[in-house]
């Protein structure tokens, strides 16, 4: 059987900017029989994603992520449906999700690395469980319970950066779920700051590119701030840092701007700052929701409820055909994106 598929054609360099020509779509023949305890599945959306910028690298510079290799298939969250079976956990129709999904069209996995997915979670939207009601929203939700100490009722200011992306636009609406009073977030349009104002719930929205955010920090969170949802890193998380309060917290869940640098992970905050970060006692600690594995059940069902009730809205961008990876990906890392970026590689789901 013929299938397409992903490799990795070239590396952007540790300093480099990722773009769509460092991956290329090739075909490769498929066995025609699986063997026992696999699975062949039909992939049907796959994610592209901030972290995946260091597997880019020869070396990740993390113990937990691998790095992909040259002219090897690439790989990511992905969910797809089982076309055949031979795992005695998994039937023809189910439909399961796996962290390492090959970027291939279809695909032979080990049926005991696979997690079968209820589509009732997600009201039928598959691809939920590669954002809102899947990792994305497991790290927003567990990040703020973790790290945020939320307070229900302690008027407290929650900003955002990375505002209008799969974990910002869900980390300021479970900010206000938990019990903020305030969530103000930072994006880098004009059309996402009114996204996350009008649909999304946030009492207010600083369009970086455009206006001095430290001058609108003040007037839009006149008691500072509490508890910063840092997905950026770099000028934008010094100027937030400086306005926060005493006692503040500081929740570490991405640095993208710092991602095509060569710099260690956290990077290490100016001096100035850290000194503003020490003297006024803010907490900024490294946050890996791989370490809360035992929250993440009961972290997808109140992810849910929560979509099925209404309190969490959810967007996606969307773009078709596993041809488009390389320029999805590409996209992602420069913003082009308002909620979490999606692949669809088949939206056939009957067999």
């Amino acid at each position: 059987m013929i299938v397409q598929r992903v490799v990795l054609n070239s590396r952007p360099g540790k300093n480099g900017n990722p773009v769509a020509e460092n991956f290329r779509v090739e075909e490769v023949n498929l066995p025609d029989n699986i063997s026992e305890g696999q699975v062949l599945v039909r992939t049907l959306y796959l994610s592209v994603d901030p972290y995946m910028r260091c597997r880019m690298n020869e070396d990740t510079g993390t113990d937990y992520i691998t790095p992909w290799q040259l002219s090897q298939v690439v790989d990511g969250g992905g969910i797809g449906i089982i076309e055949e079976s031979k795992h005695k956990n998994f039937t023809k129709g189910d439909f399961v999700i796996y962290f390492y999904w090959p970027w291939q069209t279809k695909v032979i996995l080990d049926g005991n690395s696979l997690e079968k997915v209820d589509p009732q979670l997600v009201d039928g939207h598959l691809s939920y469980f590669l954002g809102a009601i899947g990792m994305p929203g497991l790290t927003s939700l567990i990040g703020i319970q973790e790290k945020g100490h939320v307070t229900a009722g302690s008027n407290q200011t929650m900003v955002v950066s990375g505002a209008a992306g799969a974990c910002g636009s869900l980390a300021g609406q479970i900010g206000h779920i938990m019990g903020c009073s305030r969530v103000v977030g930072i994006c880098g349009t004009h059309e996402k700051c009114l996204f996350l104002t009008s649909e999304l719930g946030f009492d207010a929205a600083i369009n970086y590119k455009k206006e001095n955010v430290a001058e609108q920090l003040r007037e839009l969170c006149p008691a500072g701030v509490d508890i910063y949802f840092d997905n950026v890193g770099g000028d934008i998380s010094d100027t937030v840092i400086s306005q926060m309060n005493q006692s503040s917290h500081i929740i570490l869940c991405g640095q993208i701007s710092q991602y095509n640098k060569d710099v260690p992970y956290p990077p290490p905050l100016p001096p100035a700052v850290e000194a503003i970060r020490k003297e006024r006692n803010i907490t900024r600690e490294r946050f890996l929701v791989l370490n809360y594995k035992d929250k993440f059940e009961s972290g997808i069902l109140q992810l849910s409820q929560w979509f099925k009730e209404g309190k969490l809205k959810i967007k996606e961008t969307m773009i078709n055909g596993l041809e488009n990876m390389g320029a999805a990906f590409q996209s992602m890392m420069t913003g082009g994106n308002t909620g979490k970026q999606i692949v669809c590689i088949s939206e056939e789901t009957s067999l």
